[in-house]
């Protein structure tokens, strides 16, 4: 079988896209094959001399897919590896090429997964993407340990650690399934890690008076992980606000939202308008009676209390709905019946 065989004279890209060039138009013969190898070659080389690492990795991808049944995996090992090398170039990998659909294809093993999700997580964050990109990668990566026994998933434990402090961060990142993550509960009880897993915690579950104690606490392991007091304060605020909302009555009382986030009574409205605008609650402020009307919010975490609760909405919303629609079909029969009794009254 044909084997990949960079050679000293050309860059290991341009070796994987002549392999499979070649090995895609071996049957058709040397007269049509040569010039489409050599088509592919030049668009590769131009791809790298332009810096076009999206089109590149998308062709290496291409050309590999009309292959992937003729070739070893020693070959196979080699292509990937050229892949991760070229997705270590890309500034938005994910939005390029679809990263899912090629593992699924490929049949890629769960080490090779980890190792692409890592790499694209990193380039992100080197490049300053926006921090849910690499935070989504980060959370493919740690998904791959759920099933593992706790050897291996202790590899995944200064990961687990960037990733909630990479959440926590965030001023845009308001949910997350990390507490659900086996890779992430083992920090709780890691003498190492536990105190950042209470954070997480904090954050997901708990309101703004508990991430105050927790911070009196443990000022300097927060600065440690460059976290700024102030921007943790602020998240705190609006997601203890969406916390409030969650509750079954629908309405906040203005006084409650001053205590719970500590502000003043001048400041109620202008968070409520904050969170509106970060898009976590749906809401109308009744000044008169001075309480916010919540028609909907968003949930930090999404579990069986959550799925509960929907599940009794629906149900009230499908009663509602099946009530209606017997007091139109009530009031039908009667119109019905009224324009009958006219038509027979005049004749």
């Amino acid at each position: 079988m044909t084997t990949v065989v960079p050679t000293s004279e050309e860059d290991p890209v341009l070796a994987v896209v002549r392999f499979t060039a070649e090995l895609a138009w071996a049957d058709a013969g040397p007269e049509v094959a040569e010039p489409q190898v050599t088509r592919l070659c030049m668009e590769a080389q131009e791809c790298m001399v332009m810096g076009r690492w999206s089109d590149l990795a998308s062709l290496v991808l291409t050309s590999a897919d009309l292959v992937f049944s003729k070739v070893s995996d020693k070959d196979l090992e080699c292509i990937f590896t050229v892949i991760c090398n070229l997705v270590s170039k890309l500034e938005n990998p994910d939005e390029e090429f679809e990263i899912d659909s090629f593992l699924k294809e490929w049949n890629i093993g769960v080490k090779d997964q980890r190792d692409l999700f890592l790499t694209i997580a990193n380039v992100l964050k080197e490049n300053k993407s926006s921090g849910k990109d690499s935070f989504k990668f980060l959370t493919k990566y740690l998904a791959t340990f759920s099933g593992q026994d706790s050897y291996t998933m202790s590899e995944a434990k200064e990961e687990a650690m960037r990733t909630i402090i990479e959440f926590v961060k965030a001023p845009d990142m308001f949910q997350c399934d990390l507490l659900d993550m086996p890779a992430v509960g083992q920090l709780e009880k890691d003498a190492n890690y536990a105190l950042v897993y209470q954070l997480l915690k904090i954050f997901l579950t708990q309101r703004l008076d508990a991430y105050l104690e927790f911070q009196a606490a443990n000022s300097t392991l927060l600065k440690s992980y460059g976290l700024v007091h102030d921007d943790c304060i602020t998240k705190m605020r609006l997601m203890s606000l969406v916390d409030l909302g969650s509750n079954e009555s629908g309405q906040i009382p203005y006084a409650f939202i001053k205590d719970t986030l500590r502000i003043n009574d001048d400041e109620v409205e202008l968070w409520v308008v904050k969170a509106i605008t970060a898009k976590l609650i749906d809401c109308k402020m009744d000044q008169m009676n001075q309480v916010v009307i919540v028609s909907c919010c968003t949930e930090r975490i999404f579990g069986q209390h959550q799925w509960q609760s929907l599940r009794s909405k629906l149900a009230t919303w499908r009663g509602n709905i099946a009530s209606l629609i017997s007091t139109i079909q009530a009031n039908k029969v009667v119109e019905e019946g009224s324009q009958g009794t006219q038509g027979i009254a005049i004749r």
